[in-house]
């Protein structure tokens, strides 16, 4: 018996039996066989019963490979009818055994018969007038006595499961938890332990470990009088299991089955090398072990209980990093809605920064600033946010937008400051003018009105939502740890502001692998100078205001250079077009035009003349760098100046610099040119030597095709793997968002390609770039800085391709390292 034939359940139970475990006469029923009774070709029912003797009451209990896929529910005390009534009526009294009775009838009619559960509201009496409510009405819906026949019982209870399972529902809720389309289903037909009788009898279930947090503790209830998981249910009326200040508890009652049954599920934790929740019966003071199930767990317990087992001895280290799930470690590190609360859904988009948070509405980035302020938590609403929000971004506690994808603005920005964040959420009718947001079901929300994002899932509630702290803790440092000993590929995050950077240092990141040094420029007092560059005319007008951003920019690296402490930080020079940097409405224009004492033509006239009709493919990053060489001068001596200063206090510091959106290799030269030259400059006016490395960000097609000429002249090849995805496929990741579950639906991609690396596609550029930039240049060093690169999917792919490391968000990092690992102890063991 496996796993893969009989299921978990079968295989349990089949292992406690060897431990000697009470457990009761059980016979398993295999994938196979259920497959057939589904198909109506029943087992034989006679040698089936035999094994239990005629007067035995049975339960039926289902067992797939994974208990996450569900399945039909347990259906108890098969085998009762009138003669059995009557006989137990005379062991444990008319009342008990009319209950078990009852019990069996109304399960038999909603599973067997499939009657609605409607049909017995109106049985109200307990004991033997209930039961005789509930035979009448069940005689009554179906115009049939019920069955007495034990065999006839079994039968139909077998057969009824096994359809169940391979209904189409049913096949398409399994299907959504991961389960394969062909998934089989056992059953286990075990012996009854009534938990009803004169003497000390009752059920319950007891775990050894707290569900939540995972730390060591008696979990459980016992319910005197009662079968299955009524204790669960009636916790009121239930037993504590250990003693308990708040009241009784099994171990007062009945003291040497407390130990037994406390010393058995140690005994299961120790020999099934799990932490298991039991559930038991006592009968007559007698225990019994009727199953064994893997204890639910949050992620924080998943993390926990996977270090516990491997610290003591139970499973080795390389087994309990492969426990835990990467996408867990989300839930740690991220305040989230209880899973138990109730969800009032107003609308779902795409969940696009994990994590969740409440605030009132604002639509605004000036707007959140001042709830900040305030200290009210806020939630910015934009259709979709541009670099101008990033302040806002930083005030409001989510974002939630109408527009975009996974590799939006929001998306990105939202991930790499830890933000919850749900864009693309289209259901919406979004009325910014009016500041005002109409639900799918007509529910308009109004600036000040309180919402909660929910950046894990991708919904948007009404109201306060109850939330679960997020929880790191020593056990994930130790699991962590773990990893950083096994994993062979770098991990790096992608880091624009000394906050971030902080946030990599925390979560062990290896260097920064993309700053993105244009959102340094959107703080107010640097946007003026900026607009000022923009609008100045000559090459010497622009170097001059240049020249005030200068301390601006080298201050901020200074920082980022002592907070990564003397870890590598690759700086991406300017990438965004200019006229991201400008307003776009008449208000804008004529503040503008106040702030730089000029006409309002003139800036109305400038602002026209840099609108681009597609700008993401116009004059950006070295485009720009080769057209207006004063920024990329600037940012290089800003670079090179806090180079010098930062090494001076501690390790020196070797500053990566990244040119963005190369297309051929004579643009590279230009830009190393001039980049040399101001590195010269600086050597010779600090009379500090330092050295440095330049690389490329291959984000078109073209660039990756080209890498065989690109890679002489630089140190590195970064894949921004956004861009490149966006432009392999001629798809706006911003846009895309309103198809791309339609496309993913009906198969046309696997996957949304900005979500999950298209290893086809986009992967075959990676890896032609790969093998030509290492042909051209063999210590090439080569990773991949978009969003992709927290993805496992992704990192397994660079693994094989050779990369030194990947880049990803800062609250992505421990993911990734997570994730690393698992691919490294995976390949040991093949």
């Amino acid at each position: 018996m496996s796993v893969a034939t009989h299921g978990g359940r079968a295989k349990c139970l089949q292992r406690l039996v060897r431990m000697e475990m009470p457990v009761p006469r059980t016979v398993a029923l295999s994938f196979d066989a259920v497959h057939r009774v589904a198909s109506g070709v029943m087992p034989d029912m006679t040698s089936l019963l035999v094994h239990f003797g005629a007067t035995a009451l049975l339960c039926v209990r289902p067992s797939s490979e994974e208990p996450d896929w569900g399945g039909p529910g347990a259906v108890l005390n098969i085998g009762m009818n009138d003669t059995h009534y009557a006989d137990l009526s005379d062991q444990i009294g008319r009342a008990a055994a009319a209950s078990v009775y009852t019990r069996f009838v109304q399960a038999y009619a909603i599973h067997v018969a499939r009657l609605d559960p409607d049909a017995f509201e109106h049985v109200i009496e307990d004991g033997p007038e209930g039961l005789a409510q509930v035979l009448h009405a069940y005689e009554e819906e179906t115009e049939e006595t019920f069955p007495q026949d034990p065999a006839v019982q079994l039968a139909e209870v077998l057969r009824s499961m096994a359809r169940a399972w391979e209904g189409t529902t049913a096949r398409l809720l399994r299907q959504a938890k991961g389960a394969p389309a062909d998934a089989g289903l056992g059953l286990v037909v075990q012996e009854m332990a009534l938990g009803m009788g004169h003497g000390e009898s009752g059920s319950g279930v007891i775990q050894l470990v707290d569900s939540r947090t995972g730390q060591p503790r008696i979990i459980g209830r016992y319910l005197r009088q009662s079968q299955g998981r009524e204790a669960l249910d009636r916790r009121e009326e239930a037993l504590f299991l250990a003693r308990d200040p708040r009241g009784p508890s099994l171990e007062e009652l009945v003291p040497e089955a407390f130990a037994d049954l406390k010393r058995m599920t140690g005994q299961m934790r120790a020999k099934l090398r799990e932490e298991m929740q039991a559930e038991f019966t006592i009968e007559n003071g007698v225990l019994h072990i009727l199953d064994g199930v893997r204890v639910a767990r949050s992620g924080q317990a998943a993390v926990r209980i996977a270090v516990q087992l491997a610290e003591d001895g139970i499973i080795p280290r390389d087994e309990a990093l492969l426990r835990v799930e990467p996408r867990v470690l989300n839930e740690m590190l991220h305040r989230q809605v209880d899973p138990g609360a109730k969800r009032d859904v107003l609308a779902t988009g795409i969940a696009a920064s994990p994590g969740a948070a409440a605030g009132k509405i604002v639509f605004t980035a000036a707007d959140a600033q001042a709830h900040a302020a305030r200290g009210e938590a806020c939630v910015l609403v934009r259709r979709e946010t541009s670099p101008e929000d990033i302040r806002g971004m930083h005030a409001a506690v989510a974002v939630l937008t109408e527009r975009g994808g996974m590799t939006s603005h929001a998306a990105v920005i939202g991930r790499g400051m830890g933000l919850p964040c749900v864009v693309g959420a289209s259901d919406f009718r979004f009325h910014a003018r009016r500041q005002m947001l109409v639900a799918p079901d007509g529910r308009e929300l109004r600036a000040g009105d309180v919402i909660t994002v929910d950046g894990t899932n991708g919904q948007v509630l009404a109201g306060e939502a109850p939330m679960i702290e997020a929880a790191e803790d020593d056990a994930l440092n130790t699991l962590m740890g773990w990893a950083d000993e096994v994993r062979d590929i770098g991990v790096r995050a992608n880091a624009d502001t000394p906050g971030d950077a902080q946030t990599a240092r925390n979560f062990k990141a290896q260097g920064i692998g993309l700053c993105r040094t244009e959102h340094m420029f959107f703080d107010a007092d640097r946007l003026t100078v900026m607009r000022e560059m923009i609008f100045a005319d000559t090459s010497p007008d622009r170097a001059a205001v240049l020249e005030r951003l200068l301390p601006m920019q080298r201050a901020d690296f200074i920082e980022l250079f002592r907070i990564m402490q003397g870890q590598p930080v690759c700086i991406r020079l300017f990438d965004p077009p200019l006229h991201e940097f400008l307003p776009s409405d008449r208000a804008g224009h004529r503040e503008l035009a106040e702030a730089l004492d000029l006409p309002l033509s003139d800036v109305t006239r400038r602002v026209e003349a840099l609108g681009e009709y597609n700008p993401m493919l116009g004059m950006r990053g070295v485009r720009l760098g080769i057209t207006v060489p004063e920024i990329y001068d600037m940012q290089a001596r800003a670079i090179f100046e806090a180079t010098v200063e930062a090494s001076r206090e501690g390790e020196p510091v070797v500053p990566e610099i990244m040119i963005p959106l190369v297309s051929a290799r004579r643009e590279v030269e230009l830009v190393k040119t001039r980049v040399d030259a101001v590195a010269a400059a600086v050597r010779n006016e600090t009379g500090r030597d330092f050295t440095y490395r330049l690389g490329v960000m291959v984000e078109t097609p073209r660039a990756a095709l080209r890498a065989g000429e690109i890679a002489p002249h630089t140190a590195f090849l970064s894949f921004g793997t956004n861009d490149l995805t966006q432009m392999t496929y001629g798809l706006s990741r911003d846009d895309a968002g309103r198809f791309m579950s339609t496309y993913v639906q009906q198969g046309v991609f696997p996957e949304d390609p900005f979500h999950t690396l298209d290893q086809d596609g986009v992967g075959e550029l990676l890896t032609i770039a790969a093998t030509r930039g290492r042909d051209a240049r063999p210590d090439l060093v080569l990773s991949i800085c978009g969003e992709h690169g927290g993805s496992p999917e992704s990192i397994a792919f660079c693994r094989a391709a050779g990369f030194d490391y990947v880049s990803c968000s800062p609250f992505r990092v421990p993911v990734a390292r997570l994730a690393a690992a698992q691919l490294a102890v995976r390949d040991k063991i093949r």
